[in-house]
């Protein structure tokens, strides 16, 4: 029998930022910044950019599917989840599933996938968590229509009995704000597996960049077999406590799906 593991699943930022989803361009930029002056700009912006994003209410779906086991393709295996981060009168903030439906088969969605999707792939490097990672500076690249600064980001260590995001981010060269993010969570096991993921964010309220769409399509290779998985992630309905103003958007551009792992043997 064929050894099952436990899927581990990693949203990313996959998805390159579509110029209808783009902030009008300011005149100046900032290109005669160093790198270290570059990054101290975007944490700060990622501090205060994840602070706000903690007093906005909005809808998350995840669907989740495997296509291929050994390189052979299978269908009807797809899991939807459905979250509404809502506010409370008194002011806390609740997470509640309002959605769950389908079933994978090959691999297993455990509390650890819902704790990357919630923590890892709408990954913010506020000044807080810099410096637990290493940064450097890749270059400069386009994204869509917006230049932007290219940072490799990886863990100082993976100890510490939580998830680390590993990979590249985007920085709006003259926003100095992380636009897209590209990755995976860390430390990974055998039987724990995550997929690389694309996140890109979105202007809302003309000031802040949020997640906006998550997507990963990854072959995650357990002990004993390879399994293909597709995740797709969308956060929509960005709303400000204490508003009544919704923020919608329209469909995500199109771009492949993400990818899972395995449950343990019968």
């Amino acid at each position: 029998m064929i050894k099952k593991a436990y899927l581990m699943i990693a949203a990313v930022l996959l998805v390159p930022a579509c110029s209808s989803w783009a902030q009008p361009r300011k005149a100046a930029s900032a290109n005669d910044l160093s790198p270290d002056e570059i990054i101290k700009a975007f944490s700060q912006k990622e501090t205060a950019f994840y602070e706000a994003w903690k007093q906005y209410a909005y809808h998350q779906i995840a669907e989740v599917k495997v296509t291929e086991v050994d390189g052979r393709p299978v269908s009807n295996q797809r899991l939807v989840l459905a979250w509404n981060v809502i506010f409370h009168d008194d002011g806390t903030r609740e997470i509640q599933l309002v959605d769950r439906s389908g079933r994978l088969r090959d691999v297993q969605f455990t509390s650890d996938d819902e704790d990357v999707i919630s923590n890892i792939q709408p990954f913010a490097l506020t000044g807080k968590d810099l410096p637990l990672y290493d940064l450097k500076y890749e270059g400069k690249e386009k994204v869509d229509e917006l230049s932007c600064y290219v940072f490799s980001v990886k863990p100082k260590t993976t100890k510490g009995g939580r998830m680390y995001f590993d990979g590249k981010i985007w920085v709006d060269d003259q926003d100095l704000q992380v636009v897209r993010t590209v990755g995976k969570a860390v430390p990974q096991e055998r039987n724990e597996q995550f997929p690389e993921f694309e996140t890109i964010r979105q202007v809302v309220d003309n000031k802040y960049w949020f997640p906006a769409y998550t997507h990963a399509d990854s072959k995650l290779r357990f002990p004993g077999q390879t399994v293909r998985v597709e995740e797709t992630i969308t956060y929509e309905d960005y709303r400000q406590f204490g508003s009544k103003a919704n923020i919608k958007y329209g469909e995500p551009p199109a771009t492949p799906p993400p990818a899972p792992k395995k449950p343990p043997s019968d």
